[in-house]
């Protein structure tokens, strides 16, 4: 390809010159502009219609609209107990790294059966959230008395990720759900941003996988109580706002029983930050300065 010459000044270098100026460089170009070949084909095929392609044309790249997460909350837990499942999270809406949001309701209630909690991208659970609403219009006219359960909403949420980033478009989200299936039982799953998922007696997404996951395998038992499961869960997220930066102590949990999907005011935690350690984190590390 010829490069297409400019006004130049000869003081500061050889110089190049405008067209019409130069006629060798002028045909050199016309010969460059001949290989592109004609702005436009007519294709005649053996049958069908003929249409024309634009040669020069350049199909858009994909269209991208979150792939710089601005407004993210941090870790979401989910924990089973003997008859029900508790979903917690904090309130914090971050702006990068300020602490922007404070108020911002990381769990939704779906339906009687099934609520859903968030890490990731505030907008893009927005989307996710409008698309369970136009799931729950459909029941609502379909006017038969069913509704979707907790292990359905689960499924539909994977199709939904994983088409996402197929797309190579996905939404910035990991996702805990929580509810009842049909028959009764207690369910509780995870969907990452790419489609990912799994079932657990107790799951985390976000930093609290790191963080509050093995709480949660120490003390965890398949007959606990409702009291001893909050109890445990307020253990997990005292230890998430302690270590996470991106975690504010102001905490919300979602009960989802056979008698619906309860979310609590918001709450705070007891902290301690007096430790000696946190005086002076270097003393006890060998590696330390």
């Amino acid at each position: 390809m010829i490069p297409r010459r400019v006004a130049h000044n000869p003081i500061i270098g050889p110089g190049v010159v405008p067209r019409g100026v130069d006629a060798e460089y002028d045909a050199a170009c016309a010969r460059d502009d001949a290989r592109d070949g004609p702005a436009t084909t007519t294709h005649v095929p053996a049958s069908g219609r003929a249409f024309t392609l634009d040669g020069k044309a350049r199909e858009k790249a994909p269209t991208t609209r979150t792939q710089t997460p601005y407004v993210t909350g941090t870790s979401a837990l989910g924990l089973k107990y003997g008859d029900g499942v508790l979903l917690a999270c904090d309130t914090l809406a971050c702006y990068g790294s300020t602490k922007r949001y404070k108020n911002v309701e990381r769990v939704k209630k779906v339906n009687e059966r099934c609520a859903i909690a968030f890490t990731g991208e505030l907008s893009d659970f927005t989307y996710v959230c409008n698309l369970l609403e136009e799931l729950t219009t459909e029941d609502f006219c379909e006017d038969d008395g069913m509704t979707r359960d907790a292990e359905e909403i689960y499924q539909y949420l994977t199709r939904v990720m994983y088409n996402r980033r197929n797309k190579f478009d996905p939404l910035w989200n990991s996702l805990v759900v929580a509810g009842l299936k049909t028959n009764g039982e207690t369910f509780l799953g995870t969907v990452g941003m790419i489609g990912t998922h799994y079932e657990d007696d107790h799951v985390c997404a976000g930093f609290g996988n790191h963080i509050a996951r093995p709480i949660f395998r120490e003390f965890y038992k398949a007959d606990m109580t409702e009291e001893q499961a909050v109890e445990v869960m307020r253990s997990a997220l005292y230890a998430c706002v302690m270590r996470d930066k991106q975690m504010m102590n102001k905490f919300q949990i979602c009960k989802v029983t056979k008698d619906g999907v309860t979310i609590s005011e918001p709450f705070a935690v007891p902290t301690e930050w007096g430790y000696e350690k946190f005086y002076n984190p270097t003393k006890f590390s060998e590696t330390g300065w």
